[in-house]
């Protein structure tokens, strides 16, 4: 049974899908004025494993991340660099799909983008002000006021007595000791981009435009929620608040977030200008599935502090499982036996790892163990890798050997004639004639095997 770690009730608690074997889930996508930093991409990590988890647990999903293509910081650097917002947004929504590609991470079911769900959040605004949750300020945008609803604060454990009634902040992203009535909608301003709407010509507020769009995909009511804990408050607090307000029902059952990942020790954020992009890792000559291991070597849920060092730890890390995997396909034979009993005993053991609030670490150094075991035949480790790596996505399916070319066979049969014949000099030779060409050769106990470097 999958136990999850609920940010809402800070409990690990069992998760069980409300619809049958469907789990509904919304992640916070990207706001797209910005290569995506690395900091960012951990957390996609983190609810790509959970979706892999969700499915390796029998479950189909129904994952929904949202492209924020209009928001604050897109309309300041549109118009620091004199362009429009869609020639700020789209490079960089085209270069944040690229990098999940290259992490290996799966495309969710839906990404709607904010602008084209505009109709969406006025209705949902419009419901707000008719309950009464939702009042027009004296500078004409729309607010939610805080001190109608009942349970905020309850996410991000706020202490109602500290809420600052009747004080509104316009400001999408604000720190915790502000907790105040948000803005829903903001009113037209000079050289921002607007669109009609029942309350005056304006545009949305972010934390509308998540409950707007899943809402619209997932229902009034969805089973999990996630993303990084920076988005713990306001913005996920706001979207409860104002969904539980406009429907009468429970926004999101299970609350998921990532922790940071630190530079130096500090959070890492374009803000503090101390950021990397999986553009600064590949010119470093870095395979992004490389930090992707290193992603998956700690747990969602502790901070990860970044180095170059650690970078390289985990490079070496899954390059030698590469080699691990590529012996072990080149090693296998048709005549080899799975080990049913130890299959079964790995994979008990993987699946509690992951079951245990989707237990990464526990699961990575599970694969490692198979590829350890002597006892287990390379037809049983290939198995093993590739079933567990169906949760943990470093390509291990894709991890194979070139096929072993005539000139290196026959390298390989000349050098087994010169060990016999005790000419270890022109053994070694050969060995690095082999190198040469790409192939590295191995003496196994069922004779030499070539492995593509």
């Amino acid at each position: 049974m999958l136990r999850l770690e609920n940010t809402l009730t800070g409990r690990k608690e069992e998760f069980k899908p409300t619809r049958g074997k469907i789990v509904r889930f919304y992640t916070c996508g990207p706001t797209v004025y910005n290569f995506v930093h690395i900091g960012n991409l951990r957390t996609y990590i983190f609810e790509d494993v959970l979706r892999r988890a969700l499915r390796y647990e029998g479950y189909k999903t129904l994952q929904v991340m949202n492209i924020t293509d209009i928001e604050d910081k897109i309309i300041k650097k549109a118009k620091t660099e004199g362009k429009t917002i869609k020639e700020i947004t789209i490079p960089f929504t085209r270069s944040f799909m690229e990098d999940l590609k290259k992490l290996n991470i799966e495309k969710p079911e839906i990404m709607p983008r904010a602008t084209a769900h505009i109709k969406e959040m006025i209705a949902l605004i419009e419901k707000l002000l008719q309950k009464g949750f939702a009042y027009k300020g004296n500078d004409g945008s729309i607010y939610f006021d805080i001190t109608k609803s009942e349970g905020y604060g309850k996410l991000a454990k706020i202490d109602k007595k500290n809420l600052k009634a009747g004080i509104r902040i316009e400001a999408d992203e604000y720190n915790k000791d502000e907790a105040q009535d948000f803005v829903l909608w903001k009113a037209k301003k000079e050289g921002e981009p607007s669109w009609k709407s029942p309350f005056g010509p304006g545009r949305p507020g972010w934390h509308i435009e998540c409950s707007a769009m899943s809402i619209k995909y997932l229902g009034e009511s969805f089973d999990i929620h996630t993303g990084g804990i920076d988005n713990a408050f306001p913005h996920h607090e706001n979207e409860i608040a104002q969904s539980e307000a406009a429907t009468g029902k429970i926004f999101s059952r299970f609350w998921l977030h990532g922790e940071h990942l630190l530079v130096g020790g500090e959070k890492m954020a374009k803000s503090a200008g101390n950021f990397y992009t999986m553009r600064d890792i590949e010119k470093k000559g870095y395979d992004p599935t490389a930090f992707r291991y290193l992603v998956l070597s700690n747990h969602y849920r502790s901070k990860l502090n970044f180095t170059w060092e650690s970078l390289t730890a985990a490079k070496n890390g899954y390059q030698n499982l590469r080699d691990e995997i590529k012996r072990a396909r080149a090693m296998a034979d048709k005549k080899d036996k799975h080990n049913k009993s130890k299959e079964k005993e790995y994979l008990s053991i993987f699946k509690q790892a992951i079951e245990n609030d989707l237990g990464a670490p526990e699961g990575l150094a599970e694969i490692w163990n198979v590829m350890k075991d002597k006892d287990l035949s390379p037809v049983s480790k290939i198995f093993l890798a590739e079933e567990m790596d169906k949760v943990l996505g470093l390509g291990i399916a894709k991890m194979k050997s070139r096929p072993v070319t005539l000139e290196v066979r026959k390298i390989i049969k000349e050098r087994e004639m010169a060990r016999t014949e005790k000419d270890f000099n022109k053994s070694d030779i050969l060995r690095n004639k082999a190198e040469e060409l790409g192939y590295r050769i191995e003496d196994t106990p069922k004779g030499p095997i070539a492995i593509g470097i």
